[in-house]
């Protein structure tokens, strides 16, 4: 059998599954920068249903795990896909053919701006960012963020001694072409700076750390 044909079939039995043990879901396809969950931007209500880290159930959803394993029919979706549903806000990160479509869970709402320029070349009078200057890479991104080890060690001797927190972010190619130095600011009013920028087929995986200022 043609493969094209097979995984079309297998997709379509996926889609039956679905009706039986999961719920509706809107499908959502980011058109711009800007607010991808946008209704503008809604193509499909389909039902989905999805398990914890690996196919078939066996396990629970483990804290500041952010992979799922959808099941649903795929023909309809590709990677950078969100859907909104049950258990919260996904994004499909891969789905090759014949084989279970990997997807995101979502717990932050992200944006990302690029600090301006020095305004002349050679030595200026002021070195860093200034504040209003930079530009706006893109807006309302649902993305996973996951609190990560930090790198320093040692005993906290005062609570100022603190390291500042890092976390690892997974979100779709699709928002921007991102690099180190980006500014991330999250829902929260919490922000963060690019220091590890790695873009792969199932989309960023980035490394930010916290900033005071």
């Amino acid at each position: 059998m043609d493969p094209a044909a097979l995984n079309d079939r297998l997709q379509r039995g996926l889609g039956q599954a679905a009706r039986h043990l999961g719920g509706p879901y809107d499908a959502y396809r980011p058109a711009g920068p800007a607010a991808p969950l946008a209704p503008a931007n809604r193509f499909l209500r389909l039902h989905a249903s999805f398990s914890a880290g690996v196919p078939g159930y066996r396990k629970p959803a483990l804290p500041g795990h952010p992979l799922w394993c959808g099941l649903f029919d795929a023909a309809y979706t590709q990677p950078g896909d969100y859907l909104v549903g049950e258990i919260g806000t996904l994004f499909v990160a891969a789905q090759p053919p014949l084989s279970p479509v990997l997807c995101v869970l979502a717990n932050r709402t992200l944006s990302f701006t690029r600090p301006a320029a020095p305004a002349a070349a050679g030595i200026n009078a002021y070195g860093g960012d200034v504040p209003g200057s930079a530009r706006l890479l893109c807006s309302g991104w649902p993305a996973s963020v996951v609190a990560a080890a930090n790198a320093t060690s040692g005993p906290a001797r005062l609570p100022t001694d603190a390291p500042m927190p890092r976390f690892t972010v997974l979100l779709p190619a699709a928002c921007a072409m991102l690099r180190t130095g980006d500014v991330m600011q999250d829902d929260l009013g919490h922000g963060c700076i690019v220091s590890a920028a790695e873009l792969s087929a199932t989309g960023w995986r980035l490394m930010v750390r916290e900033v005071v200022s």
